[in-house]
């Protein structure tokens, strides 16, 4: 009699989806931590806006220190401090200096030598993870999910906060901030077929005071920025497509935009909450051997 063979079911795709939120993005690397702690794999990473950084670090490969270094050097203050006055003039004097339907008040050159030199000319085809990045079609308003090309122009697009950077061109599509569209792109995890979602979400801080034009630009995104994911995450977590787990660190203090001083404690809220939803982690991946 021949022998029977038994396959073992496929493991669970599991996906992790970063969302907006700058610094507190770093919260991912200690997802990512407990993750690789437990042996648990990646199948793919979404990031979004701030979000977007942590994403492609960890998909290019780098470890998680490198990953903290990195984006630490990238994200600082120095990236809004210089004005963009040509954009702002045009704003102004349209008839006089030219407006080319795209404005930001921030010159986005020092944020592309940050980009330079933290991905180059690194492209998508060259990720150890699958890598999905999330901007916003300035002509319609509709979703972009990057996931082809060059990395550092995808993350450039989506981390165009609207009024501070200018929007950035991919092929023949101006885009803007992804969080502008979905702040926690769980449904392009959904499409790609994931089946188990990691969703780390993060509500933006709000400016202490609004004293200048850019800080009352702040504001304004984080306001609709919130309100967008609560509504988005509301709306997949009923629709449940596949089994959505939040990953929400309770922070108990503000962490500003720029607060890169934060980024140790960042992580370390990140572990804890990726530690409290181990369990039913663990139970949504055992359910694919039931």
């Amino acid at each position: 009699m021949d022998a029977v063979t038994t396959s073992s079911p496929p493991r669970k795709r599991v996906a992790l989806v970063i969302g907006s939120g700058s610094v507190k993005c770093a919260a991912a690397l200690g997802m990512w931590k407990v993750l690789q702690r437990e042996g648990i794999g990646i199948d793919m990473v979404v990031g979004c806006s701030g979000g977007s950084l942590y994403a492609a670090v960890m998909a290019l490969g780098h470890d998680i220190d490198t990953c903290e270094r990195l984006t630490r050097e990238l994200w600082t203050p120095g990236l809004t401090t210089r004005r963009d006055l040509r954009s702002l003039l045009g704003a102004v004097l349209p008839r006089v200096f030219g407006f080319d339907g795209s404005f930001g008040m921030v010159s986005d050159k020092p944020l592309m030598t940050a980009l330079d030199h933290l991905f180059g000319a690194r492209r998508f085809d060259e990720t150890s993870i699958p890598l999905h990045i999330v901007a916003t079609d300035l002509a319609n308003g509709q979703m972009v999910a990057l996931s082809e090309g060059s990395v550092r122009d995808a993350v450039r697009a989506s981390i165009a906060i609207p009024y501070i950077w200018k929007p950035w061109k991919v092929g023949d599509r101006w885009l803007l901030d992804g969080c502008a569209s979905d702040p926690l792109p769980i449904d392009v995890a959904i499409r790609e077929g994931a089946d188990v979602i990691l969703a780390m979400g993060f509500e933006s801080p709000y400016p202490s005071r609004i004293r200048s034009a850019t800080r009352y630009a702040f504001q304004v995104n984080s306001i609709y920025t919130n309100n967008l994911l609560r509504a988005n995450y509301a709306f997949h977590n009923l629709a449940h497509h596949a089994e959505i787990i939040p990953v929400l660190p309770d922070f108990d203090r503000p962490v500003r935009l720029f607060d890169t001083h934060e980024i140790p404690y960042v992580i370390e809220e990140g572990e804890r909450a990726t530690d409290a939803q181990l369990g039913y982690l663990r139970q949504a991946l055992e359910a694919a051997h039931a």
